[in-house]
């Protein structure tokens, strides 16, 4: 895909499925789209899109481009370039790793985290070494809330070694534009 992915989900799959970047071209994202989450039936896309099944065929034969809208929704590529066998696969080989993956997340803090009930926000970026499980919680995500859930359960562990204790993944808010993987 070309510029930056915004939100959560496709950094994380880019990064934990580093060859599974949905294709540039709209024509194979048409494709990937209508085989892997449609079953290749070009009708049941078409209906989910509302278009004709003829402009779903022409998207994909290469005759018509779609439009801006149309290429945003093609955007959920990303959610089909990687197989539930294949995530399942990769989650199991992230939990086999224990308590240290070798997976990092940061997390930007300047003005963007808050935790819930304070106002006391300083500027810095909180760093998370991701456990085996954590990791492969990331694997199976499938849309970016499961990513959220993932990430602010990983940052009330990061509070939760410190003096205050107590935190839940629903404590934490922070943008997920200020945020990636490494």
């Amino acid at each position: 895909m070309a510029g930056k992915l915004q939100g959560m989900f496709g950094p994380v799959r880019e990064a934990l499925f580093p060859s599974r970047k949905a294709p540039a071209q709209s024509t194979t994202r048409a494709g990937q789209v209508r085989d892997r989450k449609y079953g290749g039936n070009t009708k049941a896309m078409a209906a989910a899109y509302g278009v004709s099944p003829r402009t779903v065929q022409r998207w994909i034969d290469g005759s018509r481009n779609p439009s801006k809208h149309e290429q945003q929704l093609l955007r959920e590529t990303l959610e089909v370039q990687t197989t539930e066998r294949g995530r399942e696969r990769r989650a199991k080989q992230l939990a086999q790793r224990g308590t240290i993956s070798g997976i990092g997340a940061r997390v930007g803090r300047t003005t963007t985290f808050e935790i819930q009930g304070s106002d006391a926000v300083r500027a810095r970026d909180v760093h998370l070494n991701l456990t085996g499980e954590q990791a492969a919680a990331l694997a199976r995500a499938e849309n970016e809330d499961d990513v959220r859930q993932v990430i602010g359960e990983a940052l009330a562990g990061y509070f939760n070694g410190g003096a205050y204790g107590g935190f839940t993944a629903d404590d934490f808010t922070f943008d997920p534009d200020d945020f990636d993987l490494n």
